[in-house]
């Protein structure tokens, strides 16, 4: 069994949700500048896309954009990699900078090596399922990793609508990792919202990547983060 990595610097010790923004979402022109804006309004995560254009249909950012979040904040990456052969790039994600990396059972034939793989890296490994993808498919691995990142979206653009037959799949999960006495999280990519908050928190999630709810909201980043607090706090005080 693989003992779990935590650390007192780590944000898993210190909240019981984790908000983990979207660079998808940024002004790339700005993209320094609103990951701190992201930071000082007391962000946990910040959540970097890496697609290629093959598993899902567009083409994103690298190891080069990493180095340069790394630079520009002290909140850890989280990198989602939503790419073929994710085991090619494993090492130069992790020597950018990446805190978590998230890696697509369906694209790893050989799930337990590349998560171990990942570990040996010193790096925390998440593994990623499409909406479609049965929660059964990753319960041989729930006990390697440190995040089971569910996709909410189909994967591939931000802004998409939430998918709420999401939801039982959470849920599932969450008993899961409870059999296990798993410290693991729970993380949702797509349409996380203080509209769908309280359901996502209600099956067990308790980490969101949030991408427009932060980046575009109408008052600002910290406006937006605000509002998912408040959102949390509602709904774990309901």
């Amino acid at each position: 069994m693989v003992l779990y990595l935590r650390t007192l610097d780590d944000p898993y010790m210190t909240r019981p949700f984790v908000i983990s923004p979207s660079i998808l979402a940024a002004d790339f022109s700005r993209l320094g500048e609103e990951i701190r804006a992201c930071e000082n309004a007391g962000a946990d995560w910040i959540h970097i896309d890496v697609m290629d254009g093959h598993f899902v249909p567009n083409l994103t950012m690298g190891p080069v954009v990493v180095e340069a979040c790394k630079r520009t904040t002290r909140l850890p990456l989280d990198v989602h990699l939503m790419i073929e052969k994710p085991e090619h790039l494993l090492d130069a994600f992790a020597r950018a900078g990446a805190r978590h990396l998230n890696i697509h059972m369906e694209t790893c034939p050989h799930l337990h090596r590349t998560l171990q793989q990942i570990r040996s890296l010193g790096v925390k490994p998440g593994v990623a399922l499409n909406p479609a993808t049965p929660a059964a498919m990753v319960e041989p691995v729930l006990h390697m990793v440190d995040v089971v990142l569910v996709m909410t979206v189909n994967p591939g653009f931000s802004g998409q609508e939430f998918i709420p037959e999401v939801l039982p799949k959470i849920a599932q999960l969450r008993k899961m990792l409870d059999a296990l006495g798993s410290p693991a999280r729970i993380e949702v990519d797509g349409g996380a919202s203080e509209i769908t908050l309280p359901d996502l928190i209600a099956a067990g999630a308790d980490a969101f990547v949030a991408g427009n709810a932060v980046f575009k909201h109408t008052e600002g980043i910290a406006a937006g983060i605000a509002a998912l607090r408040t959102a949390m706090a509602q709904t774990t005080n309901a």
